[in-house]
């Protein structure tokens, strides 16, 4: 036990290094809090250059909240408990495997380190976004799942900071469920898990940005405004009330799977879900929402 505590404690004063590093020093490329920055402000401008829905206001409906979210989800949830939670899940699957004589290495399909760096990456990124897909997925389908991911969907007006408003509970379940897949291929450097997470962001804002946009031949491939627009969607077919577009970064799960789901142009279509008129406005009821919602359906 008295391990698992000098865990914690060691992440909570790594991670509080880390940002101290990160606000200060400017002089390495792979700086996420100045990358996040350069990112939004970039995409931003693309939406006050290349509007996609021209009425839309450039301080958008929930464009502060947002902002909020974007940063807090990014840096103060990470020292708050994602951090330590992960250092200890780590340790605790570790040492359940050591202790009947295994460790992930020894799930270890291959080691793609060992391929050329570029092929290596490509790898790595493909596995994260498959898995990535599929969770999201399980956060639409699963009832109790769904009830945090109402906070993201819960955008009435797509701008590029709406990409990081969601539950705090969403990391979570995304990282308990790629570790295992992701351990058991490689173990790459923080700066290569960059170039994959910078490309990643990018894709990200430009999908809830207020941009028109699919790429030609390539929205097969990448996710893209056109497409995430119907993701959003208030209404939708009873034969995709789950959901469609469940793509983060690409585009071809969805076609490969048959979840892809662009029947016109979306541009004014109305966002959010069935009842998102009650739901919270601030960010401390949103965050609180999944709680009540499950007392309140316990009572009915």
């Amino acid at each position: 036990m008295e391990k698992y505590i000098d865990i914690i404690k060691n992440s909570y004063l790594g991670y509080w290094n880390y940002l101290k590093h990160e606000l200060v020093n400017l002089n390495h490329w792979d700086n996420y809090f100045y990358g996040l920055i350069v990112i939004s402000l970039a995409v931003w401008l693309l939406e006050i250059v290349f509007p996609w829905r021209k009425k839309q206001g450039l301080f958008r409906k929930d464009f502060w909240l947002d902002t909020f979210y974007m940063f807090f989800n990014f840096f103060i949830l990470n020292l708050i408990i994602l951090i330590a939670l992960s250092n200890t899940v780590a340790e605790f699957l570790n040492d359940g495997l050591a202790s009947v004589g295994l460790s992930l290495s020894s799930f270890q399909l291959f080691d793609s380190t060992q391929l050329p760096k570029w092929l290596g990456l490509l790898v790595f990124f493909l596995v994260n976004d498959f898995v990535q897909w599929n969770t999201h997925r399980l956060l639409h389908r699963v009832p109790w799942l769904w009830n945090f991911h109402k906070v993201h969907h819960s955008v009435k007006e797509m701008g590029f900071a709406a990409h990081l408003r969601y539950h705090w509970m969403e990391p979570v379940v995304y990282n308990s469920i790629r570790y295992i897949p992701l351990a058991i291929i490689a173990n790459y450097s923080s700066q290569d898990v960059a170039i994959v997470y910078f490309f990643s962001i990018v894709i990200g804002h430009i999908n809830h940005a207020n941009l028109g946009w699919d790429y030609g031949v390539l929205k097969y491939i990448f996710n893209n405004p056109k497409m995430h627009i119907w993701h959003h969607a208030k209404e939708l077919p009873k034969h995709v009330s789950y959901g469609v577009n469940y793509g983060l970064t690409l585009s071809l799960w969805d076609y490969i799977f048959k979840t892809a789901h662009i029947p016109h142009d979306g541009r004014d279509i109305e966002l959010g879900f069935a009842g998102d008129e009650t739901f919270p406005k601030d960010f401390i009821s949103q965050e609180l929402y999944p709680v009540f919602s499950r007392q309140q359906e316990s009572t009915e």
